[in-house]
């Protein structure tokens, strides 16, 4: 490391830094941060934005007896920059390398796992309720950016750390709005008129006063709080925290540090919540960031003087989704499309443009998005919840109550399903199949390549007698030609290649995988089939049962945690049957599973073509004639 942060006690000495210094400190670090991701990819518009913040926060609290929480963990790049992690910064993402997200086993800086959004105003109160209950001191901060605030969650916290008057920091990095200079002064006026002890003994001596007047005392008391309440509505702008039971504070401009450190400084004096409220850029310091912040919201690697990603974009299966269910809803008016913050990361930019009447962005209120579409398809529409596996997670409870109780016909679109790659623990799609698959009148669909996904898309818009959920992969897409979107036989499989030696039954993309396992298998003389399952839920029971009781031994195969899975669907269908035959299963076993690329995580977890290869000999005690790569 070299420049001003060059051979420094970190963070630790950022405090003895003056502005100057901390501003070029600050230009080390945005320089850093676009290299790095520009070659191995990742969050940099948010990280951009936050640079000053994070150097003002670290150069006035103490980390990590201080606790500094990062919502989401997109904005927490500079943090780890400058909590000891500089060197390690190049293995971004990368196998055995840094969290793209704040991870308490890879620093004590860290005090909390975030990756979801919206929690880290809930983290931050149960550290200061321990912090008290233990007797320590120290300053707790939860920054949680503006988007991050249309969870539910976030207010939830609020409400409750207002409601017990717990002593920590809220700062909330709104980089949606502009700042103007004479609103800015104006709160900084009131910042420091609410920090001033002198402010708060005139306020309870007046109000003393005015209870000792004879009989209008209560009455006089009553109308001076009344006026009191409507001036704050008109000047302070931050009222809606403060009816909360926060302190306000802001707009700072989050890009001037000095400002941010002085603010901090004022509301360290308060007691009782406080909200912290700054404005920051976001790709602040890189063009090309600041022209598209969407775009470098998560990037791939790209050409630092053009922006461009290195490598030319392929078709996903995402945008295969949208691309159809575009097609679909100009045949069909009914079709509603709803999504959670994600509109472009779902491929349902084009269904919004094209439909503004029929999308819903509701922002990250996965809960909420999932109840109101069951309401919706009560109504007589059809709505497609397009959300991230992972993101899924947070609805489980209005998916059983609000729409499986009720088997009302809403079509989930779950993006990002099984092994994700460079995001992580918090992000792998791995559960899904589990958590749908336990549910009454739910069915659900995995499409083994693009084609299928729009048969699959257009099935269960037309013939789901209920709720129905299609899940497929951050993945690009095979190149094949499209067809015509039709229906697919409802609860059916395929099968994709005959054999009399062992059967192979996968779900989703790994087909694929399988399909080339088999003929290598070929080779060694062991006659492998292979069916696409298609439907997880229900299962092709006819099908499944009558190939394994001809080939004697199944493998299953799934980007789904084992654990009520898949292959758990099929050996309790078995069970069922009474059909005895040796069955394994190959998935993810009963743990989290790292950031990695997905080809890499799907190799070594044994679900690529390699590893289906080898266990399928070793399952059917066969040793391999030769060793191939």
């Amino acid at each position: 490391m070299d420049g001003v942060l060059g051979g420094m006690n970190l963070p630790a000495d950022l405090k003895n830094l003056t502005r100057e210094q901390l501003e070029k400190a600050a230009s080390e670090i945005r320089a850093y941060m676009i290299k790095t991701v520009a070659d191995n990819g990742g969050h940099l518009a948010a990280s951009l934005g936050v640079v000053e913040l994070t150097l003002a926060l670290h150069s006035t609290y103490s980390s990590p007896a201080d606790r500094i929480i990062w919502d989401v963990g997109h904005q927490s790049y500079p943090h780890k920059l400058i909590t000891g992690r500089w060197e390690q910064f190049t293995t971004l993402r990368q196998i055995d390398g840094l969290c793209g997200f704040p991870k308490p086993s890879e620093s004590e800086h860290d005090p909390f796992l975030t990756g979801h959004s919206s929690t880290s105003i809930s983290a931050a109160l149960g550290l200061a309720l321990a912090r008290d209950h233990n007797g320590d001191d120290y300053r707790v901060i939860a920054v949680i950016g503006d988007g991050a605030l249309t969870g539910g969650m976030s207010f939830e916290a609020l409400n409750h750390a207002g409601h017990i008057k717990a002593n920590m920091m809220v700062i909330l990095n709104d980089n949606e709005m502009s700042i103007s200079s004479n609103v800015g002064s104006l709160s900084a006026y009131l910042g420091r008129i609410r920090s001033d002890p002198k402010y708060s003994r005139l306020k309870d001596d007046f109000e003393n006063f005015v209870r000792r007047i004879p009989s209008i005392g209560n009455k006089a008391l009553d109308y001076a709080e009344r006026i009191k309440g409507g001036l704050k509505y008109l000047i302070v702008p931050g009222m809606i925290f403060e009816e909360l039971g926060f302190t306000y504070f802001g707009p700072i401009d989050g890009h001037n540090i000095d400002a941010i450190k002085n603010t901090l400084k004022q509301a360290d004096q308060m007691k009782g919540p406080v909200m912290v409220h700054v404005v920051t850029e976001k790709g602040k310091g890189y063009h090309y960031a600041e022209k598209s912040p969407e775009v470098f919201h998560g990037i791939g690697p790209f050409d630092l003087n053009n922006g461009l990603l290195k490598k030319k974009k392929s078709a996903s299966y995402t945008e295969i989704f949208g691309q159809t269910l575009v097609r679909l809803g100009r045949e069909n008016p009914k079709i509603a499309a709803i999504t959670a913050a994600m509109t472009s990361g779902t491929g349902l930019g084009s269904f919004a443009r094209e439909f503004p009447e029929r999308f819903y962005d509701v922002g990250i209120a996965e809960q909420h998005a999932v109840t109101m579409s069951g309401a919706l398809a009560a109504g007589g529409m059809q709505p497609v919840v397009a959300i991230y596996s992972t993101f899924m997670q947070r609805a489980y409870d209005q998916i059983l109550h609000d729409v499986c109780m009720q088997n009302l016909p809403v079509v989930f679109a779950v993006d990002r399903a099984g092994v994700v790659g460079e995001d992580g623990e918090t992000h792998q799609g791995l559960f899904d199949l589990s958590f749908l698959r336990s549910i009454p009148n739910m069915s659900i669909m995995a499409p083994a390549n693009e084609n299928e996904l729009q048969h699959m898309l257009y099935t269960a818009l037309n013939y789901a007698e209920g709720p129905a959920a299609l899940r497929y992969p951050r993945d690009k897409v095979e190149g094949l030609e499209l067809d015509e979107p039709h229906p697919l036989p409802w609860g059916r499989g395929e099968v994709a290649r005959k054999g009399r030696d062992l059967l192979i039954l996968a779900a989703g993309t790994v087909v694929n995988q399988a399909l080339e396992a088999a003929d290598r298998l070929s080779l060694e003389g062991l006659d492998a089939a292979v069916i696409n399952a298609r439907f997880v839920k229900p299962l092709d029971e006819e099908l499944i049962t009558t190939w394994a009781a001809k080939c004697g031994r199944v493998i299953t195969v799934e980007e789904n945690v084992l654990a009520g899975g898949f292959g758990s669907g099929v050996m309790e269908l078995f069970e069922k049957k009474g059909l005895f035959v040796p069955v394994k299963r190959l998935g993810i076993d009963d743990h989290f599973v790292k950031h990695g690329s997905r080809v890499k995580m799907l190799a070594h977890y044994k679900l690529d073509s390699n590893g289906i290869y080898s266990e399928a000999l070793a399952f059917a005690g066969h040793k391999a004639v030769k060793e191939q790569s």
